[in-house]
């Protein structure tokens, strides 16, 4: 079995001893006195290794998100179910090492020992191999899970749809200018003035200048896209 697991995971260890040790619970080690390690230390330095790998895929793969977006992504892709399902796939399930009482309560098919299994295999691995050898073999086996990140969809801003829309267009990009502000503190209104790069002039208002700049956006954008299904 943990030849077939090593093929699987495309990673062949230098000390199987490690391997072992990641798939021995501890419940296993209790009622074996000849097992003097469970997994659970793997789990810990696995867990690590499998954040940064991700978080490393991630940044790369995909350049244009924001912070926000990327730990949302890394969190269903390291989430407990999705590990479990991965450790399933991998058969990882059947090469459990597990004490009678677990096994008796259906230890093998919890989704927290199968996830916490397959981190300290990462974890081992990190450890055979170091992290050159770990990252690849995490990012084979989560490169399943991208397509439905890549295809997540997105609400864009005026802002933004209007300056793919310009640079589309003009092969450049609109400018924004503040001409103004009125009003109390409380209550102030700002004035933003838009050029675009065919001499086009907009004029929008807001209560803040991020929301007057996309107001000003939002009739460029509007009129751009008229004057394309007009064409």
């Amino acid at each position: 079995m943990l030849d077939n697991l090593q093929l699987d995971i495309h990673y062949t260890f230098r000390q199987v001893k490690r391997l072992r040790e990641a798939l021995t619970h501890s419940s296993y080690v209790n009622e074996n006195q000849g097992e003097a390690r469970h997994n659970e230390r793997l789990e810990f330095l696995g867990d690590a290794v499998l954040e940064l790998c991700v978080s490393q895929m991630l940044y790369r793969r995909f350049p244009d998100e924001r912070e926000g977006e990327l730990t949302a992504m890394r969190s269903r892709l390291v989430s407990q179910g999705a590990l479990a399902g991965l450790a399933r796939r991998l058969k990882l399930d059947r090469c459990l090492l597990l004490g009678r009482g677990e096994e008796s309560q259906g230890g093998r098919s919890r989704d927290a020992l199968l996830s916490d299994a397959l981190e300290a295999v990462f974890g081992a691995i990190f450890l055979d191999g170091g992290f050159e050898a770990v990252c690849p073999v995490i990012e084979n086996l989560l490169a399943g899970a991208l397509p439905a990140l890549e295809i997540k969809p997105k609400n864009k801003d005026h802002k933004s749809r209007l300056q793919e829309v310009v640079q589309k267009i003009y092969q450049d990009l609109p400018v924004y200018a503040l001409t103004g502000s009125e009003g109390p503190e409380h209550a102030k209104i700002f004035r933003v003035r838009l050029l675009l790069p065919d001499g086009r002039i907009y004029d929008g208002v807001g209560p803040s200048l991020k929301r007057a700049e996309q107001a000003v956006a939002a009739l460029a954008l509007a009129d751009l896209e008229n004057s394309e299904s007009d064409c």
